[in-house]
């Protein structure tokens, strides 16, 4: 417990929080990270971790980047997430997620949940059986997976227009990992903009849709890390950028959908050390949290587009003070989120459901 503790200090928590249902088979945890610029949102995941450290790490680093993801999307909402353990394949159930709901709803607004990796907004409509705090229902905004690409995809063209002086993709070649909701849609526009795309994929579902749709080139899994292209768009879990995986890339860029993509924060050191720009994950990949964020203020689903769309400025703000500052360009996305978070902060510490 006191490691638990440490942990919880040396990223500055404010709270997390572990529920076990027996009788729905629940065992789930939401953690809150900051909650000075609004109620922390987050979505929910599940996971069939292999203990339940794993799954408490996974949920802490989580959290950690929602609250920079909404920060530096200009959102007032704070960062949380949750995770839920088990196979999705045999928990899922009708007990299960109203167990879930119940226990979102006992922190009184402190945490807004929304769909995940291994969730869906079918999912989030029996969540919302038992509490009001929770996004991306299908009569409101929805699936936030398109809204996430558009992002994504904005968020590329500002690092090739970094990197090759024009954000024209046409015949560029994207190496796109993972091809699920969000991956399958960015490929949609990838293509659309005339680029030549790879792909890979775990499940073989998700590969036999792409290609039928688009008619992309598969590799397998291991293989895409080395694959030679001009962009790497990761779209599948974190920490894909590793001391196993940098010396294999043969790309000019990073840049995808994935959630904490640098397993440590030294990767990004050794991309920038091999002249590989990256555009930082949680800066890229804001769609999502900006399409059901609108949601709470009254849903404009054009309204949420152009949010999304201005990922592109601030891919390029980071690139911007990344060169200013002379410092890599993790570092210069954490100076955006942090100096609005401090600002902020001077007005209000933490978030309090009224």
């Amino acid at each position: 417990m006191e490691e638990l503790f440490k942990r919880l200090e040396l990223d500055d928590y404010e709270q997390v929080v572990f529920n076990y249902d027996e009788a729905s088979g629940l065992k789930a945890i939401i953690a809150i990270h900051d909650t000075t610029l609004g109620p922390a949102l987050g979505g929910t995941r599940i996971w069939d971790y292999e203990t339940e450290e794993e799954a408490l790490n996974d949920v802490l680093r989580l959290a950690k980047g929602m609250t920079y993801k909404s920060a530096a999307a200009g959102l007032n909402l704070g960062g949380g997430k949750a995770v839920i353990i088990g196979d999705p394949k045999e928990i899922k159930s009708e007990e299960l997620w109203r167990a879930y709901g119940r226990f979102v709803q006992s922190l009184n607004g402190r945490y807004i949940t929304a769909e995940d990796v291994n969730t869906n907004v079918d999912d989030m409509h029996i969540v919302a059986e038992e509490t009001d705090f929770v996004t991306g229902l299908p009569s409101t905004s929805g699936d936030p997976s398109p809204v996430t690409a558009l992002g994504v995809f904005h968020g590329i063209r500002a690092s090739a227009d970094e990197v090759y002086g024009t954000d024209d993709l046409n015949g560029k070649v994207v190496a796109v990992q993972g091809v699920g909701h969000v991956g399958y849609y960015l490929v949609k526009h990838l293509k659309e903009a005339g680029a030549d795309v790879i792909v890979t994929d775990i499940k073989q579902d998700n590969i036999d849709k792409v290609v039928e749709d688009f008619g992309v080139k598969v590799v397998e899994p291991g293989k895409i890390y080395s694959v030679d292209c001009d962009i790497f768009a990761p779209c599948a879990l974190g920490a894909v950028i590793n001391d196993d995986t940098i010396p294999q890339l043969n790309c000019d860029i990073v840049a995808g959908a994935a959630n904490n993509v640098l397993e440590e924060e030294r990767h990004g050191d050794e991309l920038e050390e091999k002249g590989i720009v990256y555009a930082p994950d949680y800066v890229i990949n804001a769609g999502g949290v900006i399409n059901v964020y609108d949601e709470l203020i009254g849903y404009d689903r054009e309204r949420a587009l152009k949010r999304a769309r201005n990922i592109y400025s601030n891919i390029k703000k980071v690139f911007e003070i990344s060169k200013r500052d002379d410092i890599p360009t993790y570092q210069a996305a954490d100076i955006v989120a942090e100096e609005r978070i401090k600002n902020i902060g001077k007005v209000r510490r933490n978030f309090i459901p009224r």
